[in-house]
């Protein structure tokens, strides 16, 4: 695919009107020139690097960037419709490329982080096209969300902080150049939180496993910390174990909005081939298109009725007219309707549609990645279980006693 004509300079994006036509026309060229590699790169399992070099050359990547660091300080409206637009040509770019845009969102940075390095890391994405992710998950605990302490120590030396540990499903690791490492210290009472690392630091060693169904050109490999030292002053985010969570909503919110983008671009995907599909599909005792049979015009409609509600709910959400409380009903209902979206696609075109080398394929791998990402299903209906019943009876409601086990003496 022919790189877009829409160059637009580095420097030039922040000032760019993010809600003209213009720009909404090169964000459909880079879907289209993205979708042009998305095949190879999922076969492979090889990560997008000339897709972050073109997002970079665009001025795209510090979009989140606040306006005092020099970026664009885009709302989440906007950053919605470039996930969305990435999303269409290739996901896996988009999750990657999501974690940044989040880290830059995050207010709470501003207020714990130490200036410079909250400015060296703005910087660095602004100039060089950084990428950031957390690195959370872990071999032996699974993802923090479901509660414990990481295994991954950062010991207090006169040096600095030296971290060691191992870390699964790093997102974007390729290419990743800021690391925020969740750990805990050596102390007597821990601290828990995030170290700041950079991909340089000696000691870090990547092991590349990523071999998944779906998304496979995220690189999320795993990563080794071999007593790799940090200054003192990288330990950005952390608190005392046991601290309650501090928790921002509104980068819930984005958080939400985002990933709901994503993978309802990858059901629209699949909607499109499917729709086409219809109308080219002319099966010789039928002498007709599928697309004349009502059986498949009711279950279009069906699909687009879904993206519909879909459409509703993510530019609300984006636009601020859904309570950030809300924020994961969201995600739970688009995510779960693009699934439904790419499932109805694979039933209705049947073998064809899980053929290796069809799109169709391949979105739905893609797709049912979305039921991975915290929250999670389970979690987010039964807080808002929890909520209905706090709202309703105020008194905490007593857990069940569990029944005796039938060997209980």
């Amino acid at each position: 695919m022919a790189p877009s004509v829409l160059r637009l300079p580095q420097a030039a994006v922040p000032q760019h009107d993010l809600d003209s036509p213009e720009f909404a026309a090169l964000l459909a060229q880079l879907s289209d020139e993205f979708a042009g590699t998305a095949a190879r790169h999922d076969r492979d399992g090889t990560f997008p690097h000339a897709n972050f070099a073109r997002l970079h050359e665009l001025g795209l990547i510090g979009l989140t960037v606040p306006r005092a660091l020099g970026g664009a300080g885009a709302t989440l409206a906007q950053t919605a419709r470039v996930i969305a637009a990435v999303a269409r040509g290739e996901p896996s770019t988009a999750l990657v490329l999501a974690m940044t845009y989040l880290h830059h969102a995050s207010p709470k940075h501003a207020k714990r982080w130490p200036r410079h390095l909250l400015e060296r890391v703005a910087q660095d994405t602004l100039a060089n096209g950084a990428l950031v992710n957390a690195l959370r998950v872990e071999p032996e605990l699974g993802t923090p969300a479901r509660g414990g302490l990481p295994g991954t120590v950062a010991r207090r030396t006169a040096e600095g902080w030296r971290i060691s540990g191992r870390k699964i499903y790093s997102t974007g690791m390729p290419r990743l150049t800021w690391l925020a490492v969740w750990a805990r210290s050596d102390d007597a009472a821990p601290l828990v939180g995030s170290w700041l690392v950079h991909r340089d630091t000696p000691g870090i060693r990547v092991i590349e496993n990523w071999d998944h169904l779906g998304m496979r050109a995220t690189g999320s490999h795993e990563v080794v910390f071999d007593d790799v030292l940090v200054p003192l002053e990288h330990a950005v985010d952390v608190a005392p174990a046991g601290s309650a969570p501090d928790l921002d909503p509104a980068l819930l919110l984005w958080m939400s909005v985002l990933l709901s983008a994503l993978y309802d671009a990858v059901a629209r995907n699949a909607r499109d081939w499917l729709a086409r599909w219809l109308l080219d599909r002319v099966p010789a005792n039928l002498g007709a298109p599928l697309a004349s049979l009502p059986r498949f015009q009711e279950a279009l409609g069906q699909v687009d009725t879904w993206l519909f509600s879909n459409r509703v709910l993510i530019d609300a959400a984006a636009g601020g007219r859904i309570e950030a409380a809300d924020a994961f009903r969201v995600k739970y209902l688009v995510t779960n309707q693009a699934i439904a979206v790419v499932e109805k696609a694979v039933e209705l075109a049947g073998n064809p549609a899980l053929a290796r080398g069809n799109p169709l394929e391949r979105h739905y791998r893609d797709v049912l990645c979305s039921r991975i990402h915290t929250p999670q299903n389970d979690t987010i209906l039964a807080g808002a279980g929890k909520a209905a019943f706090a709202a309703l009876n105020p008194a905490p409601v007593a857990a069940p006693i569990p029944a005796p086990s039938s060997t209980s003496p």
